[in-house]
């Protein structure tokens, strides 16, 4: 089945069986291709009400424009793959651009950008069985740890059981973990060394096995100590793209110092490619591409 954007909700409304349809007879790929190196796009950032890229508070909510950009991203030679929330994934399915692709599922969406329940982040989307169920190659999910929230101990236990259920499926799962605090209200994610260093140090712990985790992890806020922050662990690692800031070919340099480091296998970036600053998402890609 052939079908384009603006056929979305009709197919979704008339039958609902393609999606399935179209995850059984996806191409697969393994983890990592020829080059050695990942490259994924991220479209997770709706699920949570993060809408806004810059000063754009609603920049992702035109669903066509993101599935459009989405597209544009995954043609572009050396991408490997998108990680994505249900509903996002299933239209990239339906189009029909995830052969040959490697799928990561988001698992935990449920700490809304800026509720009171934000650091509650309960997972409220992908479940290790949806993974193994629809075909996908992998699960994403986000810790971040609050000392002075003791409800960040109900998401450390929920991850472990997530990485739990991941590798008894031989699934890999991507942790993304912080030191985190609330700063006037605001959840605010320390990218210090230390902060850092620490927040490696306990994801690599979590569950009965480490055997399919990899770490998703920020660049310091001082590039130079990635090379220590990185010794806490052996487990692979890709580096999170973040916010769009005006200053992109600082953080293209950042990126790419830190792309030199042993256990750094790539990357996953999102609205700092999707929606650049400056140039086109076939430009951003194709930069960020060249990094790796």
């Amino acid at each position: 089945m052939n079908i384009g954007i603006p056929d979305l909700t009709t197919v979704r409304a008339r039958s609902p069986e393609a999606v399935a349809e179209a995850a059984a007879r996806r191409t697969r790929r393994p983890l990592i291709g020829d080059s050695g190196r990942l490259m994924i796009v991220a479209a997770d950032h709706p699920a949570r009400g993060a809408l806004g890229v810059g000063d754009r508070r609603l920049a992702m909510a035109n669903r066509a424009d993101l599935l459009e950009r989405l597209c544009t991203a995954l043609s572009r030679p050396g991408v490997d793959g998108v990680l994505a929330t249900a509903d996002i994934l299933e239209d990239l399915l339906l189009l029909g651009v995830l052969d040959d692709k490697v799928v990561m599922g988001s698992m935990n969406r449920g700490g809304l950008a800026g509720a009171s329940f934000e650091m509650d982040d309960r997972f409220t989307g992908h479940r290790a069985e949806d993974i193994a169920r629809l075909r996908f190659d992998a699960g994403k999910l986000l810790v971040r740890i609050d000392y002075d929230d003791p409800g960040s101990l109900t998401t450390l236990e929920s991850t472990a059981r997530a990485i739990d259920a991941m590798a008894e499926r031989r699934l890999p799962l991507f942790v993304e973990p912080f030191i985190s605090r609330r700063v006037d209200g605001t959840v605010r994610n320390d990218l210090s060394a230390e902060a850092v260093t620490r927040s490696v140090a306990i994801a690599s712990g979590l569950g009965g096995t480490s055997a399919y985790t990899w770490l998703k992890l920020p660049v310091t806020d001082d590039p130079d100590d990635m090379a220590e922050v990185l010794e806490t662990s052996t487990l692979p690692v890709v580096l999170l793209g973040g916010e769009v800031g005006e200053d992109q070919e600082g953080a293209y340099e950042r990126w790419r110092k830190a792309l030199r480091l042993p256990t750094v296998q790539g990357m996953v970036v999102g609205r700092s490619l999707l929606y650049p600053a400056g140039g086109s998402v076939e430009e951003a890609v194709d930069t960020a591409v060249g990094l790796l």
